[in-house]
């Protein structure tokens, strides 16, 4: 079951106190001040966690407790630390503060680690109160409470490419034959009720990820159908692909349809570059490019996943354009004028 939005109670354990204690040993009646300070309680981590891809694990335990410090002793011995406890969840994972909203933290790499929820300090003993006018004090200080927060886990997935398309327009066919995933496929709207990932393997141990979220309909950035609960699963991705089925009715009306869901749903979205995909070219029998007015696109192609073509050219662009992008980031080193 894939599961992409949870709700947590996250609880970070309480300091220990610390204690009022004197020293009394043999030889040494009036031996002075010596309580402890209490232990810190423990945080609540989260950690990012690769070999995981859904956020299941969080339906069947949604409360989670650190553990408390234990109090000082006397001796001036400090108490134990609590225990952290640390709450693996998959890459692409942002955690908000459910009664806020306010963002916490993005997970976004394996072993990313961010303490959202901190133990509370341990308090002092009464050794700490003494001095040369009150050298018998009695004060000591309680442990700090632990933070508390209702959080909200939402999964975005992390992919390079991400396909959009309406229902049956080819794009788990598509991923099926690029890529080693195996998403359901069948001949009835909306087969795919749950975003898949593909890895695309070229040559010489070039990789890249590719998304399919379920089906955009008209309206989907207001709720119809299962594109708005998935449209954030392709918000990181760096480029989209326009999926149009050559037997649609109108190539440039879906085209535009699908463009206009993408900019209500996101003007970031919308503007990351895009190509233009034509699937199921098998049913005309040729591999010409439809007409269709895509200014924007930096590429169209035409393909059949059935028949095996065209794959190879839309797969080496994909790859192309990603480099190109990769280094376009890299902000060159600029040259230090010494006075």
């Amino acid at each position: 079951m894939f599961i992409d939005r949870v709700t947590v109670r996250v609880t970070a354990g309480s300091g220990g106190s610390g204690i009022c204690s004197f020293r009394r040993e043999k030889f040494a009646a009036m031996g002075g001040p010596d309580g402890g300070d209490g232990g810190k309680g423990g945080d609540i981590i989260v950690r990012g966690d690769s070999n995981l891809a859904t956020l299941l694990d969080f339906t069947y335990r949604n409360q989670w407790e650190a553990e408390r410090g234990e109090h000082g002793s006397g001796s001036n011995k400090t108490g134990h630390s609590g225990a952290d406890v640390t709450l693996p969840v998959p890459r692409g994972t942002v955690i908000r503060n459910h009664d806020t909203g306010e963002i916490i933290a993005e997970v976004l790499e394996d072993g990313d680690s961010f303490v959202i929820a901190k133990g509370g300090r341990g308090g002092k003993g009464n050794s700490w109160f003494a001095t040369s006018v009150h050298r018998s004090p009695r004060e000591w200080q309680p442990g700090e409470d632990g933070e508390a927060f209702a959080l909200e886990f939402e999964l975005k997935l992390i992919a390079d490419i991400g396909l959009v398309g309406q229902p049956n327009a080819g794009k788990s066919t598509l991923l099926s034959v690029i890529s080693a995933a195996t998403p359901k496929i069948a001949d009835y709207p909306f087969t795919t009720l749950a975003p898949n990932l593909g890895v695309v393997q070229l040559s010489d141990s070039r990789t890249f990820v590719v998304a399919d979220i379920p089906g955009i309909i008209e309206g989907a950035h207001e709720g119809k159908g299962l594109g708005l609960q998935f449209l954030r699963h392709i918000e990181r991705t760096r480029l989209l692909a326009f999926v149009v089925p050559i037997d649609s009715m109108d190539w440039q009306e879906e085209y535009d349809q699908l463009r206009n869901e993408i900019a209500q749903y996101s003007s970031e979205l919308a503007a990351k570059p895009h190509c233009v995909v034509f699937t199921k070219m098998d049913l005309l029998g040729e591999d010409d490019v439809p007409p269709i007015e895509a200014p924007e696109a930096f590429g169209m192609f035409a393909i059949s996943a059935a028949g095996r073509t065209g794959l190879d050219e839309l797969k080496l662009a994909w790859w192309r354009k990603l480099l190109d992008m990769r280094k376009a980031s890299l902000q060159p080193i600029k040259d230090v004028v010494l006075p």
